[in-house]
């Protein structure tokens, strides 16, 4: 493995530097995936990583509220 660097919004970098080494796992997982993408359609792959996000967001109690409450605070 190689480190990279990534200019992030500090909030970004901080939420990243407070994840859990799962998290952390989880995000390097899709920014490789991101990279690495080759033949795929650039839609259809986005697509995936949306669905994925989403499916999780839900699972673990994330509501359609909540997700408006947390973009009003921004």
């Amino acid at each position: 493995m190689t480190i990279i660097t990534l200019e992030v919004p500090s909030e970004i970098a901080e939420a990243y530097q407070t994840a859990s080494p799962e998290e952390k796992k989880q995000i390097q997982y899709i920014v490789t995936l991101l990279l690495k993408r080759k033949d795929e359609n650039d839609l259809e792959f986005l697509r995936k990583i949306m669905d994925e996000i989403s499916d999780r967001a839900i699972s673990r109690g994330l509501t359609p509220e909540i997700l408006e409450s947390i973009i009003n605070e921004s």
